[in-house]
């Protein structure tokens, strides 16, 4: 029994550091790469003219090269409950090279989505070399997804969180803790060590607690998690809608960005290319515009539905942050907090991860905060019902949404 356990610490220990090397150095090249591409499109907003061509490229690629890869984020929940799903390789260059692509020429879109696939993809591969069980590849599914998560945000916790509340706790091996636990931390600290930063967040300014206190986040979680569920339910009705429409996985793309490039060259409004972290930050100080947050979520939304590349979190945290601070116009809590808790919020209702997402605004925001965060997660979860942007997701685990 103790050589077994043994056996077991130093297999899962050496798969942890090779996988977390791996992940941690892949997700620092693309968030430096991402960086650069976003200064250079800052620079340079003449580039947004090229959204269109974008748009055909990556069509293209993942029409000759993509196979299962276009699925994305859903083919890692698919291939979690079902073996016969394989993930390719080929799945992290792609949606790296797509993210960049529409980061460059100014689609508005996330990067959660490319770090979770470049780690999922990394740790599939572990089965070509060595032989592994059923439960073994499900762990090492996990290990991708927390390792992606945890770089790319720079808090490992709510990695390791996100990738269990994925998949539904229940649904876990124990065995499986330990090389998610490890190569989450192990990633964040080898992308930090190779150069990669992220953004830096104040604490947030609380109230005193009161009832009235806790009647107005309750209700500002209301509010976080109708729009999480307009967000879900407006990303499906387009990406309908748009390949019913244009069926052709090459073309859409390219209609689709002749319409953003329209749509940023008429109206000016570039500061909602890409992720807007100067917006996010700036709403935890300053009122954002009551429709900003509406029209980040409807670009979003049409990006990722005509074919570009990306993820929707940080999206997320921008329709979030900005619709709370907004809310500070009406509602009396102070403006940090209620940009922070829609910042988490919104992402939990969408991703219904809210265990995950509390514990990442305490990671990013303080962990005071704890208790204002969670009681907006959970009600924002709760209001999304089992909509989400993870359709696999709602379907492999719908009877946890009926609690």
């Amino acid at each position: 029994m103790r050589f077994i356990q043994q056996n077991y610490v130093v297999k899962w220990s050496v798969l942890s550091i090779l996988m977390g090397l791996l992940i941690g150095t892949a997700i620092a090249f693309f968030l430096i790469t991402l960086e650069w591409v976003t200064q250079f499109r800052t620079n340079h907003t003449f580039v947004l003219f090229g959204l269109p061509l974008a748009g055909f490229v990556i069509g293209w690629m993942y029409h000759k090269f993509g196979n299962q890869s276009v699925r994305g984020n859903n083919l890692l929940l698919e291939s979690y409950e079902t073996e016969t799903e394989r993930i390719p390789l080929r799945m992290a260059p792609l949606v790296y090279l797509g993210t960049i692509f529409t980061h460059l020429f100014g689609g508005s879109a996330g990067r959660e989505g490319t770090a979770v696939q470049i780690g999922g993809a990394f740790t599939a591969q572990v089965e070509r070399w060595i032989p592994i069980s059923s439960d073994e590849r499900k762990t090492l599914l996990l290990m991708g997804i927390s390792g992606g998560f945890a770089a790319v945000f720079g808090t490992p916790l709510a990695g390791i969180l996100f990738a269990f509340e994925l998949v539904l706790f229940s649904r876990v091996k124990l065995q499986a803790l330990f090389p998610v636990i490890f190569v989450a931390f192990f990633a964040d600290f080898w992308c930090h060590f190779c150069g990669a930063t992220h953004t830096l967040y104040a604490p947030l300014e609380l109230p005193q607690v009161e009832f009235s206190t806790f009647f107005w986040i309750i209700l500002a979680g209301l509010i976080f998690g109708a729009t999480a569920l307009l967000f879900s339910l407006t990303g499906s009705f387009l990406h309908r809608t748009f390949i019913q429409l244009i069926p052709s996985p090459i073309w859409l793309p390219f209609i689709g960005g002749m319409g953003l490039m329209v749509f940023f060259a008429t109206t000016g409004l570039t500061q909602f290319m890409g992720l807007g972290i100067p917006s996010i930050v700036e709403a935890f100080e300053v009122n954002a515009a009551p429709t900003d947050f509406l029209l980040k979520l409807l670009l979003t939304t049409f990006t990722l539905a005509v074919g570009f590349k990306g993820g929707e979190v940080t999206p997320l945290f921008f329709v979030g942050a900005t619709l709370g601070s907004a809310l500070a116009l009406f509602v009396p809590l102070p403006i940090s907090l209620l940009a922070g808790m829609g910042f988490v919020a919104v992402f939990s209702g969408a991703t219904h991860t809210p265990v995950a997402c509390t514990v990442m605004g305490m990671e990013l925001f303080g962990w005071e905060a704890g208790v204002y965060l969670g009681i907006a997660c959970y009600v924002a979860f709760l209001i999304s019902n089992s909509r989400g942007i993870y359709t696999k997701q709602v379907k492999a685990n719908s009877r946890f949404f009926r609690y």
